[in-house]
């Protein structure tokens, strides 16, 4: 049995034994590409040339590095009004064409419309309303400018008049302020790549403080690449703060709701972004003075307050203080001695009155009025009455005493 002959040709898979010739590669492309039909897409044209009734564009997607060329036979850019120019916006329909013999691809145009004034406020306002609903207008996501930077970053158009107001003004306030300065295009079709690659280059230079985006005035038309989408989420993604100097006052590009600051001129930015050294040394003056006169104020006060002080009796004369605290020691120690002795003397009365009365009641009294005691010799009890002494007695009187013998008894009479 013999092995089935590989396969060859278009129709056999590809291989490193059998690889497809390019023309066949160009023309499944082309088929690819025809199956796609036609499409709807948006861009700026960066170039027209005419070449007898066939009209080249050069059409390109602002917010990247992306172009494209256009072919119209149709006479379809001869009908736009009013007629088309390098810049226009433009939405147009077109068919995708693959030219086998050069491997070229380009879009032939079936109808293109200008985006006009209209069109392009409703897509902005749209934009507006998606990036607030995100936050990125949000104030509390906004970071503070930096009081004295180191070094600015000031991205503006080549040689422009925006660049020169924020130089100007902010070294008129600063003498010593550093620019990193990055020319790039502020209008058409590479301004948006531009401005968004410098912001990445400055906001990656650690000594970059702060970046000024600055552009001059001009029509709604030449400020839009300050409304793309790509740029402001760019500068709400900056660790750095980013100050939006577009225009003048009435321009109020979306980048301005996006920045951390928004300058109402360039002017105005130069002078935001650095403090006024003049003005600064001003206020140091006026501080330095008024810490002075506070200061010798407190110092005059306390020094008054110590003299004051040092003039009161109990200071100038210390021995004062004692000699009163003496004097009260005094007038309580004679105080104390004259209740001692009035209550001694009323104790003695009270002592000699109860001397008295007990020497009243003493037998000893008694004795002394002539009186005696007459007690058993035996038991030494006092007798009271004659029955009841017994051969001998002892008689107790004023002054010693007898002994005796009973003779005979003697009973009283009854009264």
């Amino acid at each position: 049995m013999t092995d089935a002959p590989a396969q060859t040709g278009p129709g056999a898979p590809m291989s490193a034994e059998n690889p497809w010739p390019l023309r066949v590669v160009s023309k499944k492309i082309g088929d690819w590409l025809a199956r796609l039909g036609e499409v709807w897409t948006e861009g700026q044209i960066t170039e027209i040339s005419h070449r007898g009734r066939t009209v080249y564009l050069t059409l390109r997607d602002p917010a990247a590095e992306v172009s494209m060329r256009v072919v119209d036979f149709t006479g379809a850019v001869a009908a736009c009004e009013p007629p088309l120019k390098d810049g226009a916006q433009v939405v147009i329909r077109a068919q995708a064409q693959w030219w086998d013999k050069n491997g070229s691809l380009s879009l032939h145009v079936r109808e293109i419309r200008q985006v006009g004034l209209g069109e392009l406020l409703a897509r902005l306002e749209r934009l507006k309303k998606l990036l607030a609903a995100e936050g990125l207008f949000a104030a509390e996501r906004k970071k503070p400018l930096p009081f004295l930077p180191y070094r600015i970053g000031l991205i503006t158009g080549r040689a422009s008049d925006a660049m020169r107001d924020v130089l100007k003004n902010a070294q008129a306030r600063l003498p010593s302020a550093e620019f990193a300065v990055r020319e790039v295009a502020v209008q058409g079709p590479k301004a948006v790549t531009e401005v968004c690659a410098a912001l990445a280059e400055l906001d990656a230079d650690p000594d970059v403080e702060v970046i000024v985006i600055a552009r001059g005035g001009g029509s709604m038309e030449d400020l839009l690449p300050f409304s793309d989408e790509t740029l402001c989420r760019a500068v709400a993604e900056a660790v750095t703060p980013v100050v939006s100097a577009i225009g003048h006052e009435p321009d109020t590009p979306i980048l301005d709701y996006v920045a951390d600051w928004r300058a109402s001129t360039p002017t105005e930015a130069g002078k935001k972004v650095v403090p006024d050294l003049a003005e600064e040394q001003r206020g140091l003056n006026i501080s330095r003075t008024r810490l002075r006169q506070a200061l010798h104020a407190m110092l005059t006060r306390e020094s008054d307050a110590l003299a004051a002080a040092r003039a009161r009796p109990v200071l100038a004369r210390p021995e004062t203080m004692l000699e009163a605290r003496a004097e009260a020691v005094a007038n309580l120690t004679h105080r104390m001695r004259s209740k001692v002795h009035s209550r001694l003397e009323r104790s003695t009365d009270e002592l000699g009155h109860l001397r008295a009365r007990l020497r009243s009641l003493s037998p000893q009294s008694t004795l002394d009025r002539g009186y005696a005691i007459v007690t058993d010799a035996e038991s030494g009890a006092v007798l009271r009455d004659a029955a009841e002494a017994g051969e001998r007695i002892g008689v107790r009187l004023a002054a010693g005493a007898l002994e005796a013998a009973v003779t005979e008894k003697i009973e009283q009479e009854e009264r």
